[in-house]
């Protein structure tokens, strides 16, 4: 055996407690919960890190940075972005790349769902915006039989970096599912810089990085539809995202009567429940089947999830009863019967 000369063996010892020191001091400075909330898409968006002290606001700030990013390719609000420009030249030739995954989750997921979940029922949704509600029955029928000739995710052709409508006329809405796609790729961000421990929430939209650094999962609160004051079921969540479609925030008329999520399938207001939420493996697909599920109604929706894995669902339904999949004991903590409703 090599016998190590004196000087050498004391680089040696004074490297190896270089580098444990190095490394104790790395461990001694613990991770500190920060987070930020700005309103983006139309909505507050709020995003947690368990951190270090010395760059927290540059990774929050970069979680921003992204979204704004993305919204420029999916806001159908922003005359520039990439899907109004499909939606006014019927074509977009090299689509940046979120655009394409977009689309093609978007049009999966539309066979998935039976038609229940369809990105190109804009046409019905500007018919409803501009004033529907106050025609007559007759004449909604009519007009709504119209826009539907324009709807059909299946006449969305994508080939490579090309999207284009097959008729003309066709436009398309990511407002069901773009929230949940930007949450995800906030989360992609942070965990590129090795934040293990965060939760982002756009609008109801939430995706999380494993749990509090303690141990403790995070807990997500669903509100009471009849008193917002109060909640009615609180899921514990670990890496997995959670998304809410519910009718009782946005509503097309004054009186109330013609909610925002409409039926791609009928034209008119889904009327089966009053809130679906959707737990899943990220915000994406929780958006996409949150949406889906509300239009489907609790015995289709839990149906459809109850064959779907890694997700589960819990919806309110007209009735006001509560509906729930059956793995879904494992993530609620409290929970209700019924709201308690009018």
């Amino acid at each position: 055996m090599k016998k190590i000369s004196s000087p050498a063996f004391k680089i040696c010892i004074i490297l190896m407690l270089a580098i444990f020191i190095t490394s104790f001091l790395a461990c001694s400075i613990s991770v500190q919960r920060y987070e930020e909330t700005r309103e983006k898409m139309g909505t507050f968006v709020n995003i947690i890190i368990y951190a270090r002290e010395n760059n927290y606001m540059e990774i929050l700030d970069g979680g921003f940075t992204i979204i704004d990013e993305q919204s420029k390719i999916s806001s159908n609000y922003d005359p520039e972005s990439s899907i109004s420009e499909l939606n006014r030249e019927g074509l977009v030739k090299s689509a940046p790349g979120e655009l394409v995954e977009i689309i093609n989750i978007s049009k999966e997921y539309n066979t998935i769902t039976n038609g229940a979940f369809d990105i190109t029922v804009e046409p019905v949704l500007k018919l409803w915006s501009e004033g529907l509600w106050k025609e007559s029955e007759e004449m909604q029928k009519q007009k709504i039989a119209e826009a539907l000739k324009l709807t059909g995710s299946s006449m969305i052709d994508v080939d490579g970096s090309t999207i284009s409508f097959t008729k003309k006329g066709m436009e398309a809405t990511l407002g069901g599912v773009a929230k949940g796609y930007i949450v995800d790729k906030v989360i992609d961000f942070l965990k590129s810089r090795g934040i293990k421990n965060a939760l982002v929430n756009a609008g109801g939209d939430i995706a999380t990085i494993g749990s509090k650094p303690d141990g403790e999962k995070w807990i997500i609160n669903l509100e009471n539809p009849d008193n917002l004051e109060e909640k009615i079921a609180s899921f514990e969540v670990s890496g997995e995202a959670v998304a809410t479609s519910g009718n009782y925030y946005r509503y097309f008329d004054p009186e109330k009567e013609v909610h925002h999520i409409i039926d791609p399938r009928s034209g008119y207001s889904a009327n089966l429940c009053i809130s679906a939420t959707v737990i899943a493996k990220n915000a994406t697909i929780a958006d996409i089947l949150a949406t889906s599920v509300f239009v489907l109604g609790p015995q289709d929706g839990i149906s459809l999830v109850e064959n779907l894995d890694g997700v589960e669902a819990f919806i309110i339904g007209s009735d006001r009863s509560i509906y729930m999949t059956s793995g879904l004991d494992k993530y609620i903590v409290n929970q209700v019967t019924t709201t308690g409703g009018k």
